[in-house]
């Protein structure tokens, strides 16, 4: 089928654009209060799904755990990139920073599953946080910045909100294996309002101006990223072809760069670059064990 051969890399052009969303939707919107509305439109979107499908709902465990997941997969993690990218960080150096997440995940597995980091997947590491430090180095050194805190703490947000989604990611891969997938997803949303709503209310004004571009990045943001992104993933789940899409997910530093430079001008430059091909090689080392055992037992199925 054709849509098998092409579905992971449209998940993974799709999964891309939201960093330039976040980067457009700053200027007609607050992070927290563009995400407080996007999460209770995909909730929505979600619910309408769910009852077109006449989907099960799970049990109050599972539906709570669920709820749980959501406040690190959506509610801390999109918090803290849109509020990163909001207050100062390019979208291009963002999307380097969100391949840190295998990364993260590999240097939690030994102390969560019990995994022994091989060699070659310790140099992954080092590589990957090398990169990251070469391609943000102009940022924290920019003459233009009079005070370095101005770009340490948004980094430092973004580096916070890559490890909440690392937690979310363990969580759901240990306590959300059963389950109809759009109810927990439903539930996810309702998660991430927990967390995004008192956010909005204690630091933000609650201003959306309204304009055509907030509901274009709005609309695209609910039915593009939400519901289309993460249909596609179910599909794939469906049809054993995860471990494409996640070797894809190297291409994503690079294709969230090349969007930011054609959308916002942001430079390709050396330290950008530089940095971004390091990182792909060090998620690359990282997952490459890994990733073999997954792609024969989809093979198989």
């Amino acid at each position: 089928m054709l849509l098998d051969r092409f579905a992971p890399a449209i998940f993974v052009l799709l999964w891309s654009t939201g960093w330039v969303v976040a980067k457009y939707a700053a200027i007609h919107s607050e992070p927290f209060t563009f995400l407080a509305i996007r999460y209770s439109l995909s909730a929505l979107a979600f619910l309408g799904l769910c009852a077109a499908m006449r989907a099960s709902w799970p049990g109050r465990a599972l539906a709570l755990r669920a709820i749980y997941s959501g406040f690190f997969l959506h509610g801390f993690y999109l918090a803290g990139l849109w509020w990163a990218i909001a207050n100062g960080v390019p979208a291009g150096i963002s999307g380097i920073i969100a391949a840190l997440q295998p990364l993260l995940t590999a240097m939690a597995a030994p102390f969560l599953i019990g995994e022994r980091l091989q060699p070659t997947q310790k140099l992954g590491l080092l590589l990957g946080f090398l990169g990251i430090a070469i391609a943000i180095s102009p940022k924290l050194f920019d003459p233009a910045t009079a005070n370095l805190a101005h770009a340490i703490v948004p980094l430092a947000i973004n580096l916070i909100a890559m490890c909440s989604v690392t937690y979310g990611t363990l969580y759901q891969k240990k306590h959300l294996q059963t389950g109809n997938l759009q109810t927990i997803a439903t539930l996810q949303y309702v998660g991430a309002l927990i967390v995004t709503v008192p956010l909005m209310l204690s630091f933000e004004h609650m201003h959306f101006d309204g304009s055509r571009q907030a509901i274009a990045a709005l609309i695209w943001s609910v039915f593009g990223l939400s519901m289309g992104g993460v249909g596609l993933l179910l599909y794939l789940i469906r049809r054993g072809q995860v471990s494409r899409a996640a070797s894809l997910i190297y291409l994503m530093p690079p294709t969230v760069a090349i969007e930011a430079f054609i959308a916002f001008g942001e430079p390709l430059t050396v330290p950008l670059v530089l940095g971004t091909v390091i990182v792909v090689t060090g998620v690359y080392l990282t997952n490459r064990k890994a990733a073999a055992p997954l792609l024969a037992r989809e093979q198989a199925q």
